[in-house]
């Protein structure tokens, strides 16, 4: 029999599937778990990041730095340099501190004692602050590193470097050598300024002062263990 057109259009509902309460669970325990890794990670970061905004951002009473900005900053690179007991000391190696360097030849001309003595003038004269950052010269050349410089410097990390391997990596001003200038490489392993040729000391005390208070927050004295230096292998004797 049809069914009258006048009569309400009737449903019929049948049994909904059951829900899967523990999938439901896992969903929400899988989110969870990933906003608590990334509060973790945003407070891991946080003093990074709070510290450089307040260095290149925020430059508070109207501060503007002595020495030029690098962008981008530059990482340290794969090479590696030797020490003065004659073992491979990677570059890379030098970061978890800030470095202040000076690159010259290893004659050591009058501008290099200049650019000696004042890096130990500028670490010594941040006092408490003095071991968070690290004094560093990058020799270059084939002279041999005199008895008096390698007294005079036995308090920095000197390292006889390739001037080739070293011109990829760090750049003088236009105009300018590489030995003209003072750079600064941050704990994370980054270049990230460089001090005009014949730079003011006072000036550039200035600046490293701003950086050491600024990155008070995750900055620390001292490096984790680094694995020991090695040597370079002795050549095997004949028929052994």
């Amino acid at each position: 029999m049809a069914q009258n057109s006048d009569e309400p259009l009737t449903l019929t509902v049948h049994n909904l599937p059951n829900l899967d309460e523990g999938g439901a669970a896992r969903t929400v325990n899988v989110r969870a778990g990933r906003w608590k890794l990334l509060l973790m990670l945003l407070v891991c970061v946080a003093p990074v990041v709070a510290s450089y905004l307040t260095y290149y951002v925020i430059r508070p009473d109207g501060r503007r730095n002595y020495g030029q900005l690098i962008d981008p900053q530059r990482p340290l690179p794969a090479f590696s340099g030797t020490d003065a007991q004659g073992r491979v000391v990677p570059l890379t190696q030098l970061k978890d501190q800030w470095l202040l360097i000076s690159v010259a030849d290893t004659a050591c001309d009058e501008a290099c004692n200049q650019h000696l003595f004042v890096q130990r003038q500028l670490r010594e004269g941040l006092g408490r602050d003095k071991d968070r950052l690290d004094w560093v010269w990058l020799r270059t050349g084939d002279a041999e590193l005199p008895e008096a410089l390698k007294k005079a410097t036995e308090a920095a990390t000197v390292l006889h470097v390739d001037a080739t391997q070293l011109a990829t990596w760090l750049q003088p001003e236009a105009g300018h050598q590489l030995a003209d200038h003072l750079y600064v490489v941050d704990p994370l392993g980054n270049w990230m300024m460089r001090f005009p040729a014949d730079a003011e000391p006072a000036k550039v005390k200035r600046d490293l002062g701003w950086l050491l208070r600024a990155s008070a927050f995750w900055d620390t004295d001292g490096r984790p263990e680094a694995a020991p230096a090695t040597t370079p292998a002795p050549a095997p004797a004949n028929g052994g």
